[in-house]
């Protein structure tokens, strides 16, 4: 689906924040000339087949991706939708059924509510995962679309009231290749140097389903310069620490050999002359004001 690049790169940024992966690899891919009706002028003129890739990696450095949100609505399934890429019209026990008897479906889109859908969720996403991240759209570099439309892109730019070349666009080359169209336009951006060192940006995808998302990322984050002294102090202290626990054991050593094990006969004298000693000691004299209560 359209939005699913955004859904797979929130996926794989939520594996490496709970640990269950360090180095995740997100691909985008898409042959839509094969779901294409090519009488319908209205679909086969705007999609495109193509594949892209990122890799996600996890890092002690604060950064990568800041907020994700993601969002669905299944009541608008029927406004884009391809049920099945091959469905056989014939019951597979049924006398006229053949290994080839298979009705070809194609997508099928309602363009002009997928229009309305797309302009109106598209400003709302990018303004919720700024706010999401604590920031605002002066803080953005750069917005890299889900490449559907241009119009929809220009229109989300006037809502946000913004220009539109604060976002990236391709689609005049490739046209509309669904899930791959952001990593697309992504490596196109670097390419082109529209991306510095610490920027944020923000991939925002929408499609069948329905479905939408948005992600901001800081790209490519400056490592922190380093401290020399404070790593000196650090290491200092683990040497210190480790020197410490180290005599400690020698101490313990010494005494062992110096005043010897004790065999099993002492131990056990030990513990009867402490037990006669508890024996002899007289209990506490209890409270002036119990006794007199009890003597009354």
């Amino acid at each position: 689906a359209c939005s699913g690049f955004v859904y797979a790169l929130h996926m794989a940024a939520q594996a490496i924040a709970t640990g269950s992966a360090k180095n995740v690899v997100v691909i985008g891919a898409e042959t839509m000339s094969r779901v294409l009706d090519w009488e319908d002028r209205g679909t086969c003129i705007l999609f495109g087949d193509g594949a892209g890739a990122v890799v996600l990696q996890g890092s002690s450095i604060p950064g990568g991706v800041l907020s994700a949100v993601m969002r669905s609505d299944g009541s608008g399934s029927n406004l884009l939708n391809l049920p099945q890429v091959y469905q056989n019209s014939v019951p597979p026990l049924g006398p006229g059924f053949t290994p080839n008897g298979a009705k070809h479906n194609v997508i099928e889109m309602q363009g002009r509510q997928v229009f309305r859908f797309a302009t109106r969720v598209v400003p709302e996403v990018i303004k919720e995962v700024l706010t999401k991240a604590n920031l605002k759209l002066e803080d953005v570099a750069l917005i890299v679309p889900h490449q559907a439309n241009s119009r929809i892109i220009e229109s989300a730019a006037k809502k946000l009231g913004i220009e539109p070349e604060r976002f990236f666009m391709n689609l005049e080359r490739l046209g509309n290749t669904s899930a791959a169209s952001i990593p697309l336009a992504l490596c196109e951006a670097v390419e082109e140097r529209h991306l510095k060192p610490d920027d944020n940006i923000v991939l925002v995808g929408f499609g069948g389903g329905l479905s939408w998302g948005a992600i901001v990322i800081k790209w490519n984050v400056t490592p922190p310069e380093e401290q020399p002294y404070l790593e000196q102090w650090q290491r200092m202290r683990y040497v210190r620490a480790r020197l410490a626990a180290r005599m400690r054991r020698w101490g313990r050593d010494i005494g062992a050999r110096l005043g010897g094990s004790p065999t099993p006969e002492a131990t056990l004298r030990d513990a009867e002359r402490k037990r006669q000693e508890r024996k002899q000691i007289p209990p506490p004299p209890p409270p002036k004001g119990k006794s007199e209560e009890s003597d009354r």
